[in-house]
């Protein structure tokens, strides 16, 4: 964990192990308790606390510790303030029967999360140089995987096997090694003065100054998450349509299909820093209307094992690739001395995006069927890719991205020189 990625990669782990195991792990838990949809339901409103977390982000890029180091101050108290709200959970043997202190305990968890969130995204806009900032996101997205087969997936069949008490100690003790790994992290000291926090604040709105930011943000980002969301928030229904069980149905969505995001998450990353953006938005853009083909046999009512889960892996890869390519130019787009805010808000757009998508895909679905969604998916994801392509021709990368890894890189003895050049991985 020397290399700024491998830092990067366990932060963003194991930030995701308490939001794997509250969104799949506790509902399961809770719903095996006799919990009602509708209360489960509820509970997945401490969620929404991700999206707003623009609101505090450029707090964190105002105020910081010098001794401590600016972000890593932040991440010191998030990181351990998540390990304690995982210990908090241990009284709580019986979460069905108690599940107001519950979800207090978790909406504190989802908040230090994005908190800490905004820190390492902070951090990686900094350490990360144009050419690293493939691989970097790549291990952001391919990190919630991690976290939710994690969290969402072994604390679960721990707690099956064990009880209550050694799934949260699991959950809590994995957590605690990114508390670790901060503790360890030496970040580059800052040279810029923080502004102040209504400068902070008016960072909000002028990232999107910055040329063909707008153009991004508005044109390519809603394209592409509309399109992919749609396709994939009908698919639980298809399935379900296609008489699969609910345990098949988590197992395949929420852990098969996993591995091949994962792998794919890196695999981007990686080609980003050698052949560019665009071409790696244009293969993930090909490879999402080609699985989404694939899915045609499920939306159409027929749903054989092999080729669904061959399909659905097929799309949450292409899905996964996709991501890394829209995060890798939002990071490019934030800026060193405002990297925080800028990258937040540019994100939280792409979520909101995620969220409006999943809902359009049902209705539409509801009123002209599946298949006319994939059909719509994939016009719309062609679009974005098209946009996509001619923005990177005319702004292939921000004037203000480069400077930020080379700004920190003299200031950081215990971060190895090849870090700041892409060639480290983690």
């Amino acid at each position: 964990m020397r290399s700024p990625l491998g830092t990067l990669t366990a932060l963003y782990v194991t930030q995701y192990l308490g939001i794997g195991f509250i969104t799949v792990g506790l509902t399961a838990i809770l719903r095996d308790g006799g919990t009602s949809l509708d209360t489960l339901a509820l509970l997945q409103f401490v969620g929404l606390i991700w999206p707003i977390k623009f609101l505090w982000a450029p707090l964190l890029d105002r105020f910081g510790s010098r001794r401590l180091g600016h972000y890593r101050s932040w991440l010191l108290v998030a990181q351990g303030g998540l390990v304690l709200a995982l210990l908090a959970l241990l009284p709580y043997s019986r979460p069905a029967g108690q599940l107001g202190p519950i979800v207090a305990i978790c909406a504190a968890y989802v908040l230090l999360s994005a908190t800490q969130d905004i820190a390492v995204d902070a951090v990686a806009v900094r350490v990360l140089s144009e050419r690293a900032r493939g691989v970097g996101n790549g291990v952001q997205v391919a990190a919630s995987y991690v976290g939710n087969l994690l969290g969402g997936g072994a604390c679960v069949v721990v707690y099956d096997r064990y009880g209550w008490v050694p799934a949260i100690l699991l959950l809590a003790g994995l957590t605690a090694v990114g508390l670790v790994v901060a503790w360890r992290f030496r970040e580059p000291a800052r040279l810029d003065r923080p502004t102040g926090a209504g400068q902070a604040y008016r960072a909000l709105w002028s990232v999107f100054g910055q040329p063909g930011c707008r153009w991004w943000t508005f044109g390519v980002v809603p394209l592409v998450y509309t399109g992919a969301g749609a396709a994939y928030a009908v698919v639980s229904p298809a399935l379900v349509d296609a008489g699969w069980s609910l345990a098949r149905i988590g197992l395949v969505t929420g852990v098969v299909t996993s591995a091949p995001a994962v792998v794919a998450g890196m695999v981007a990353g990686a080609l980003v820093g050698r052949f560019g953006r665009a071409a790696v938005l244009v293969a993930a853009g090909v490879a999402l209307a080609a699985s989404t083909a694939a899915l045609l046999p499920l939306l159409t009512g027929r749903a054989p094992l092999g080729p669904t889960v061959l399909a659905l892996s097929a799309f949450m890869a292409a899905y996964t690739a996709a991501n890394v390519v829209l995060y890798t130019v939002n990071m490019d787009y934030s800026r060193p001395g405002t990297g925080g805010t800028d990258f937040t808000v540019l994100s939280s757009f792409g979520l909101v995006c995620s969220f409006v998508s999943a809902s359009l895909g049902l209705v539409a679905a509801a009123r002209f069927g599946y298949p006319a969604v994939a059909v719509g998916s994939v016009v719309l994801v062609a679009a974005g890719v098209a946009v996509g392509v001619a923005h990177q021709r005319r702004h292939p990368r921000p004037a203000l991205a480069a400077p930020a890894a080379a700004a920190t890189a003299p200031t950081a003895p215990a971060v190895p020189a090849a870090a700041t050049t892409g060639r480290t991985r983690p």
